[in-house]
């Protein structure tokens, strides 16, 4: 293939498996949502051994997206691309041939794993075309992976509906091998082959601070998703795997997650920590309002679920209208305030509140979903790392599955007897708090009106940033760059020539 490389402007054909790649996570995560039920009914599961199914994806996704993400970073996404693809495909068709439900799971934390290559590999392909055409960051792109990530989120349940009345629900995963297919096509043909976005010597793997930070995040994940007092001893294997991430990624010359920079970029971890607040807040209303307005409100199913489309709309048009702009302090602050605002309506909520102003509710929230989840993708852009782009990318969209694993803790403890309009209030005190200290956290941090602007206020070329330069990095940060660059290169100098791979 050749690569549309001598011109100024974005390469056009790494947009369609960019996107496709992109979308393959959000609507496994919302399609499965009309299969549960049916499911259940045919294979005998109880409704929390089903919930395996959503919870299986997100911890999965939450684990192998910084991995995956950093596998990019060393190998180029064409690779990671393709691999994710075949697994989407594989899981696909393990969940049409499933016969009990432990293999439904399996299916599931399989195509969380295979999925975790498309967002990575976007914000790699952007970086990088970023870097040969010598432009700043095109906003349009990240806006238009965005909008497709929520448009097909929306798609997911009643497209899940269509092809469960037609085929039943294991068309809800053969789904996959069909979209798998087209992923390999396009990644084979329009992906190029890998060049860094970083100079200096080649990067190796950490791959026992990956495996402990799994470990870490699965044995936590695991106490908060079943709330099971036989399961808390796993609280000891956490914080142990945690003291252990630590002291591995301190020591060894390329980390996994470097801590060192990590603490010498204090913006960046903002920008996490705005990223886990926001969508916990926003997955307490998805998973707790939506089943108090059944439960509490004694709306039908079908009547909650489209009090809920209007928030993806706004969030969908929401961010296509303000996804370009450059001003994305205003764009978060603007973002927090309403978020703050919407959640203060859950704290009076009464089992008699009119219709029209549970939609107008629904409106409200989705302005903060659209302004805040691309301003923050906007932010971290800017403020990653060249050679560490995919897995804070990666970073970033495990903050994000954390935060809905925390809000489904949240709402299974608060709301295990029943949908109450008492529990929803509580809710509301929850979400409100982390809504108020997410907003806190954007007020207080100075470096957003910085961002996309190079040091006078222009926009920021490619290379001439900080972002693009380790001469730009703290005195701290910059010497631990050049100890591995330094152990890298030895290493390099020793290695022999390893074999091309095929893809």
């Amino acid at each position: 293939m050749r690569r549309a490389g001598s011109g100024t402007g974005f390469d056009r054909r790494l947009v369609a498996p960019m996107v496709l790649g992109s979308v393959l996570n959000p609507v496994n995560s919302s399609i499965i949502a009309v299969s549960l039920v049916p499911i259940g009914r045919d294979l005998g599961a109880s409704p929390a051994e089903t919930a395996w199914l959503v919870s299986g994806l997100y911890l999965a996704t939450a684990v192998g997206q910084p991995v995956v993400g950093r596998l990019v970073d060393v190998l180029g996404p064409r690779r990671l691309y393709l691999a994710g693809s075949a697994l989407v495909g594989l899981a696909g068709l393990l969940g049409l041939l499933a016969q009990d439900l432990g293999t439904l799971v399996a299916a599931r934390v399989l195509l969380g794993i295979g999925t975790c290559a498309g967002h990575p590999s976007s914000m790699y392909l952007i970086r990088s075309e970023a870097r040969r055409t010598g432009r700043a960051s095109p906003a349009g792109i990240l806006t238009v992976l965005s909008v497709a990530n929520q448009t097909f989120a929306v798609l997911g349940p009643p497209l899940g509906g269509l092809l469960i009345g037609v085929a039943g629900w294991r068309s809800t995963f053969a789904v996959n091998i069909p979209l798998s297919l087209a992923c390999l096509w396009l990644g084979a043909r329009r992906l190029p082959h890998h060049q860094r976005i970083a100079d200096g010597p080649r990067t190796r793997l950490d791959p026992l601070g990956a495996a402990l930070f799994g470990g870490f995040l699965v044995c936590a994940m695991l106490v908060l998703i079943e709330r099971d007092p036989d399961l808390w001893p796993l609280l000891v294997v956490a914080a142990a795997a945690a003291i252990a991430f630590v002291g591995v990624e301190l020591r060894v010359a390329e980390p996994f997650v470097d801590l060192r920079l990590l603490l010498g970029n204090p913006a960046l971890v903002a920008t996490y920590a705005r990223t886990l607040l926001t969508a916990t807040v926003t997955y307490v209303f998805l998973f707790g309002y939506t089943q108090w307005l059944q439960d509490g409100r004694g709306l039908a199913a079908g009547e909650a679920g489209l009090l809920i489309i209007p928030t993806f709309l706004v969030a969908i048009a929401v961010a296509a209208v303000t996804g370009r702009g450059r001003r994305v302090r205003a764009r978060l602050v603007t973002g927090g305030l309403v978020q703050v605002a919407v959640c203060v309506p859950l704290l009076v909520l009464g089992d008699d509140v009119p219709v029209l102003a549970l939609v107008g509710l629904a409106v409200l929230v989705g302005v903060p979903q659209g302004l805040l989840n691309l301003a923050n993708q906007h932010t971290l852009y800017d403020q990653a790392e060249p050679a560490r782009l995919a897995s804070s990318a990666g970073l970033q969209r495990t903050s994000m599955y954390v935060g809905a694993l925390l809000a489904a803790a949240a709402v299974g403890a608060v709301l295990d007897d029943g949908a109450t309009t008492a529990g929803m209030r509580t809710l509301g005190w929850y979400a409100l708090v982390l809504a108020a200290v997410a907003l806190v956290i954007t007020v207080a941090d100075r470096s957003l009106g910085r961002v996309g602007r190079g040091p006078e206020g222009r926009p920021r070329q490619p290379g001439s940033g900080a972002a693009d330069s380790s001469m730009s990095l703290r005195p701290a940060r910059a010497r631990s760059v050049a100890i591995r660059s330094a152990a890298a290169g030895s290493r390099s100098r020793r290695a022999r020539t390893r074999r091309r791979w095929f893809w």
